[in-house]
């Protein structure tokens, strides 16, 4: 295939691709034919593709499984040098990816900030999405919370990123692996020991002085680069959805994209609320017991609901396990 190389991986049963870009690469893995039906997942904001490594291998094996790195994260090339990175780039990244594996529908699989990227994508090019399954996650941000702060956003991600091409000759700083981890693991509580190496296994890169991160500098608080819509924007946007849509909630999850909002459920309910009249049959709601990274930490009760839904099979459209 054209714009694409490939690379067995012995160690386990999946196969690394790049997929060139305008701008460099895209990285993939893969889990299975791509004579199978595709379901390409999106991983998380900071995270890479191999928070699917747990997951992927407990669900249905008829189906081909691909999980890209989005740009300036895991594997993949970082943007070209003065562009600074917004929510619409990860989108057209999907349309990217499907456009070179001629894909005319397929089924999207997202956590956190991947979901949402997932279910704009559904709403933009619905007529590609069979599926749609959110992982602690919602198909879009809205900005109840956020109305007064989104101009300060934006502000922040390009004088950021002018900040970062500033101090772009400076050294990047290698530390132990030890103490990377450790302070992935600050940063991420909800992740435990194994999940963060599993994460920084793809996301740093080894060098005399000990590791390094591979993400974008120029990638900074997920608010600034994220794309906020109206109550009103989302119903309009629901009513696109062609997907049948699985949204899966972890009760000790997240529920909002800033942590100083979070205990304000009101955002949530009412996307839950609009997708479930809008969508009526199509839309399944599942509460599981968990954090934020459920994928990753109990695999398994996702597996649990998400391979039915993959294989077409009904369920009650809203349950708490």
């Amino acid at each position: 295939m054209q714009g694409l190389t490939d690379q067995i991986c012995l160690a386990g049963l999946h196969s690394e691709l790049k997929l060139a870009v305008p701008w460099g690469h895209i990285a993939l893995k893969v889990w299975g034919s791509q004579k199978n039906p595709p379901v390409l997942c999106l991983h998380g904001w900071l995270d890479n593709a191999n928070s699917f490594d747990r997951l992927i291998p407990l669900l249905p094996q008829d189906f081909c499984y691909m999980a890209m790195d989005f740009g300036g994260h895991g594997l993949s090339s970082h943007y070209n040098p003065g562009l600074p990175y917004y929510q619409q780039n990860f989108v057209s990244e999907v349309r990217r990816v499907a456009t070179a594996f001629k894909w005319n529908q397929f089924t999207l699989l997202g956590h956190s900030f991947g979901g949402c990227v997932g279910g704009t994508f559904a709403c933009m090019f619905p007529e590609m999405v069979d599926k749609l399954i959110l992982l602690d996650s919602t198909p879009f941000f809205l900005d109840s919370n956020e109305m007064e702060n989104i101009l300060t956003y934006r502000r922040r991600n390009i004088e950021h990123t002018l900040q970062v091409e500033a101090s772009q000759k400076k050294s990047l700083r290698a530390v132990s692996p030890e103490e990377m981890l450790q302070g992935f693991l600050n940063n991420n509580s909800h992740l435990d020991k194994d999940c963060g190496e599993l994460i920084l296994q793809r996301g740093t890169t080894k060098v005399d002085a000990g590791l390094v991160l591979n993400r974008d500098r120029r990638i900074s608080w997920p608010e600034n680069s994220f794309d906020f819509v109206s109550k009103e924007m989302f119903v309009h946007s629901a009513k696109s959805l062609q997907a049948s849509v699985l949204m899966i909630k972890a009760l000790q999850g997240y529920y909002d994209v800033r942590r100083a909002n979070d205990a304000d459920k009101a955002p949530m309910h009412f996307m839950v609320d609009t997708l479930r009249s809008t969508l009526k049959e199509r839309f399944q709601f599942v509460e599981v017991p968990g954090n934020h990274y459920i994928h990753m930490n109990k695999p398994q009760v996702v597996a649990g609901v998400v391979g039915p839904f993959l294989q077409g099979l009904q369920r009650m459209t809203s349950a708490r396990l």
